[in-house]
């Protein structure tokens, strides 16, 4: 990024309020969606900046960068796509799954499958979303297989939002199969909205697409206003067959 491009962004302090960020329509188009740089992952920054449309991703060498890609990858639960291969996998092992359990494993688990090739779950982020689990506001599904845990996604709800974070799989599959238990308890909830940031091929595969920024923005706008279900804890339970019902 050009010292012209660095110009161009809004720079916050940790003393700012939680409220200072632009629009995010004022966002860089290269790299796509930088919108500003700095302040710190205080609780109410991120949660006012989810609500938003606004994350952060950055390496632990960086400052914190808040981001607004346009356009936005999301996942609407009923459009999930389950695979006969997952349904495959899913009777193959004995898996199990629980919701709110070992958010920590989670989370400490998602950095450290990336940790090879560079992780944005710093130190910082780790304890930030640890501190809005324990507040009610971040939430993690787990898949078990003989009380070990091999899969799960995490990530923060706000009203009929969900801001999914990152997922990780120890077996094949088993970050497939969370995702798919997070769609169905959405649906469960009234969750109209799944954030997966920005797309990929695999989560494409799974039945993500994009919407540009601006639709985004009006989704959160009318769906964040709902209040959040009051409990996401589940204890340890099989996995129920009915989750791969169309």
């Amino acid at each position: 990024m050009s010292t012209n491009d660095l110009r161009k962004v809004h720079w916050l302090t940790p003393d700012d309020p939680p409220e200072n960020f632009p629009d995010p329509s004022q966002a860089l188009h290269e790299p796509n969606g930088l919108l500003a740089i700095g302040g710190d992952l205080s609780t109410s920054r991120l949660l006012y900046a989810y609500e938003r449309g606004i994350f952060p991703w950055y390496q632990d060498d960086q400052p914190v960068l808040w981001w607004s890609p346009d356009p936005r990858a999301v996942l609407f639960p009923p459009e999930y796509h389950a695979s006969r291969s997952l349904r495959r996998t899913a009777r193959r092992h004995d898996y199990s799954v629980s919701i709110d359990q070992s958010f920590v494993d989670v989370i400490r688990s998602c950095a450290q499958t990336r940790a090879d090739t560079g992780t944005w779950i710093t130190p910082d982020m780790d304890a930030a979303f640890i501190e809005l689990h324990r507040l009610g506001h971040a939430h993690s599904i787990e898949i078990w297989r003989d009380k070990t845990l091999v899969g799960g996604v995490y990530g923060i709800n706000i009203g009929r939002v969900f801001f999914g974070e990152s997922m990780f799989s120890r077996e094949a599959d088993t970050s497939k199969l969370a995702l798919l238990k997070l769609t169905r308890l959405c649906e469960e909830f009234g969750i109209g909205l799944i954030d997966c940031q920005v797309a990929s091929r695999h989560l494409a595969s799974l039945g993500s697409r994009e919407i540009s920024r601006a639709e985004f923005n009006k989704l959160l706008g009318r769906l964040t206003a709902f209040p959040s279900p009051a409990s996401w804890q589940r204890p340890l339970a099989s996995l129920d067959p009915d989750l791969f019902e169309d």
